[in-house]
């Protein structure tokens, strides 16, 4: 392979979607997918895992392999198997449900556990969900702004259901990742709609790519 060719591949990055149920994960990854937000909560059973193909600036393609872990709760014995590996965890609570934020400290214990035997721990976006319902929010922004800084994460509000910077969430984590700058102009030229499908496993995820030439995917654990 050249070395053209191999600059042309597709860069492919582990992310991994993490909170309390009914936090928002999967509204939010289906959001990030599919553009569509499904009113009638229903929790993931076992994953859904899908892959989404981003351009960041600079022309550069970037294929992210996103994991809504649904179904597992603090402590689950699939959890730090999912997590390991991940170059990205969103970390997400509902900002109208405290106990979802009180709980976020067990969770990114989980994250940091699954990746004590890596040299590098993944990058962390603490993401507030549901800013489409201010009016209801227990959860004060300086106390999100708090949790933020002491544990050295970036941070994002966002809403599933109007789609609310959703896309842009996913699109810092992979630039956090990558070392790659963003500005504001950047960002809104970058932001496009690609379609994708989300398949729900109860057991071993499978994918479907966001390609135009669609394929299926399995990973073996």
């Amino acid at each position: 392979m050249s070395d053209s060719e191999e600059d042309s591949q597709d860069k492919q990055l582990k992310i991994v979607v993490i909170g309390d149920g009914a936090s928002g994960k999967t509204s939010l990854a289906t959001r990030f997918a599919q553009e569509a937000f499904g009113k009638q909560y229903k929790q993931t059973i076992g994953l859904d895992f899908f892959l989404k193909r981003i351009a960041l600036p600079g022309n550069l393609n970037v294929t992210l392999q996103v994991w809504d872990i649904g179904g597992q709760t603090i402590g689950g014995k699939m959890l730090d198997k999912y997590i390991y590996g991940a170059q990205g965890v969103l970390l997400v609570y509902d900002i109208t449900n405290y106990q979802s934020f009180e709980n976020l400290e067990d969770w990114y214990s989980m994250v940091k556990k699954a990746n004590e035997e890596s040299d590098v721990q993944p990058v962390v976006l603490l993401v507030g969900n549901k800013i489409d319902l201010e009016h209801m929010r227990t959860v004060k922004a300086d106390k999100h702004q708090r949790f933020s800084q002491e544990n050295n994460l970036i941070s994002q509000f966002v809403s599933a259901k109007s789609g609310d910077s959703v896309f842009l969430a996913f699109q810092r984590v992979a630039a956090e990742i990558l070392g790659v700058k963003l500005n504001k102009a950047e960002i809104e030229q970058s932001q496009h709609v690609v379609k994708a499908d989300i398949v729900n496993y109860s057991q071993e995820p499978v994918a479907r790519t966001v390609n135009p030439q669609r394929s299926s995917m399995c990973l073996v654990q």
